[in-house]
């Protein structure tokens, strides 16, 4: 089905405080409108809003025709208990809602309940359009390696990326929402979702971190500019945008300090012209003898020459095209604090064997030297993540051995993401991780990672998961590392933190293991080890 979605007017915001404003959109068939903005800008809210999940503050969200399927796919952390990977894929791709509306109606049929035929007819045509029909045939020719008998909660992070890849690879929605699709996908899988997203002929609004992505798949780009208060389309692609959006600001910035400049000089102009008239007066009460009516008469005519040339200067300014200043944008300055180095070897393994269930990672043997830093790749469900548990000792060999050098300090933005995930308030979260500094100075370094106070008052775990990411960096920052290990650091941070985080990476000066599919990072980040993990091997 051929499907079009309006949405007229739309606002949104979080208590007093305002997301977006008279937004306006239309995404038709062959669209692809990536979603930018800050982290906290709204573009979550905006995909949900437009898929109904979510009253609208003001304006409307309408569809042609009215019956088009629209499907949301949020980026899920947690895997719901006893869901098998098949009941995901029918959850996700909407078969599932539309098989149990198809049995509601059919049981209101039994009872010939009025209008259950056409509820009825209405949900078959559903479920079949969503290729409820032949779901299963389809889920098993996939080749991505997916038992889908088995739970999700059993499956590790790379298979429960590749389940949700397989999710959307199966869908056939008419209008397609996309939450961070691109998190968490290995080389192979972005390689897919691009040529999905590429070859579709439905409509599609996507919120990625994924700058590779963004540049070979996106038609427009739909900027919420958080600082600015406005909501700006942009034709073209994501390189497009870049270009376009530099000039803008660059323009915005260049008008009001020509307009800055003009108004100060009438100001300064006025205040001149007020001067030589206060002071000509005076000059003249105090030269010219009271009795001498001509030289009143003078002195007022002239006072009132100036007079009227400072009214006339004030109305030039008032007469001024007013351009509002742009706002300063947040920039996250970010930078990683190192510990005193550690000793020249930072970690060993020793024909390391780890084994979970049935994948086997090793034996390994391997030694990270001070400074070294190493770029590790690999398909999803290699055994990256292995690799760097049993690297730091945080899983049980089977066989082999492990050692960290002394005086290593190891910092994780997992590890300290999941600081932030309680009802505890941010502020005194990140107080209790580092109890020597004061709540000024923990107050101070959040602000600077754009967590303010809005923010820190807040139980950690309502943060969103790209606000969490930043009060890890931050952690970092506070702590002070000498082995610092990202683990796909990317997911879920805005793109100008991703830029950041790769400047500060330049400046480290310690170890770094760095696990990342984001090709535009790994060109960034200089690094002189590259480990490939495969089927549980390690070269490099």
């Amino acid at each position: 089905m051929s499907a079009t979605m309006i949405a007229r007017e739309l606002a949104a915001g979080h208590g007093d405080r305002t997301l977006f404003a008279g937004l306006d959109l239309v995404v038709a068939p062959g669209d692809v409108i990536g979603l930018v903005g800050v982290n906290g800008a709204g573009k979550t809210t905006l995909l949900r809003t437009l898929a109904g999940l979510i009253p609208t503050e003001s304006g409307s969200v309408s569809l042609s025709p009215p019956t088009a399927n629209v499907g949301y796919l949020p980026q899920e952390r947690e895997r719901r208990a006893g869901e098998t990977v098949l009941a995901f894929l029918g959850r996700r791709t909407g078969v599932t809602a539309a098989l149990d509306a198809m049995e509601t109606a059919a049981a209101d049929l039994a009872i010939e309940a009025p209008g259950a035929d056409d509820r009825y007819a209405a949900a078959l045509e559903r479920w079949l359009d969503l290729g409820g029909a032949d779901l299963d045939e389809r889920a098993a020719a996939l080749d991505m390696d997916l038992d889908t008998d088995a739970l999700m909660t059993s499956l590790s992070g790379g298979q429960a990326a590749r389940a949700g890849l397989a999710s959307l690879l199966l869908s056939r929605y008419d209008i397609y929402l996309l939450d961070e699709p691109t998190n968490d996908l290995d080389l192979a899988g972005l390689a897919q979702i691009e040529a999905f997203v590429d070859g579709l002929r439905a409509g599609a609004v996507v919120v990625s971190h994924d700058r590779e992505f963004l540049i070979r798949t996106v038609t427009k780009v739909l900027e919420l500019d958080l600082a600015q208060q406005q909501v700006n389309l942009f034709g073209g692609g994501y390189e497009s945008y870049l270009s376009e959006r530099e000039r803008a600001r660059r323009h915005a910035r260049e008008e009001f300090e020509e307009y800055s400049d003009k108004k100060e000089d009438l100001l300064e102009r006025a205040r001149m012209q007020r001067a030589w008239m206060d002071k000509g007066v005076r000059n003249a009460r105090r030269k010219a003898p009271d009795n001498d009516k001509i030289a009143k008469s003078q002195r007022g005519e002239s006072s009132e020459k100036q007079a009227a040339k400072a009214r006339q200067t004030e109305k030039m300014i008032e007469r001024l095209d007013v351009v509002e200043e742009p706002r300063k944008e947040w920039e996250l300055r970010m930078e990683i604090a190192a510990a005193p180095r550690a000793g020249a070897v930072v970690g060993t393994l020793r024909d390391a064997v780890v084994s979970h269930g049935s994948f086997v990672l090793g034996p390994v043997t391997l030694q990270i030297d001070w400074a070294d830093r190493v770029a590790i790749t690999g398909a999803n469900g290699a055994g990256k993540s292995t690799l760097l548990a049993a690297l730091l000792g945080r899983v049980p060999l089977e066989s082999g051995t492990q050692h960290l050098g002394p005086g290593v300090v190891v910092g994780e933005v997992d590890q300290a993401r999941g600081l932030f995930l309680s009802g505890t308030p941010l502020m005194r979260a990140f107080g209790e991780a580092v109890p020597a500094w004061s709540d000024a100075d923990v107050r101070t370094l959040l602000a600077k990672f754009g967590l303010r106070s809005a923010h820190v008052m807040r139980p950690a775990g309502t943060l969103s998961p790209g606000e969490r990411t930043r009060a890890a960096l931050a952690l970092l920052q506070a702590r002070g590392v000498n082995l610092l290990v990202l683990d796909e650091p990317t997911n879920h941070l805005d793109l100008p933190a991703i830029e950041q985080l790769e400047s500060a990476l330049e400046s480290y000066t310690g170890t770094l293991l760095l696990v990342t599919h984001d090709r535009r990072m790994l060109s960034a980040v200089s690094t002189n080890r590259h480990l490939e993990v495969a089927g549980g091997k390690v070269t490099g």
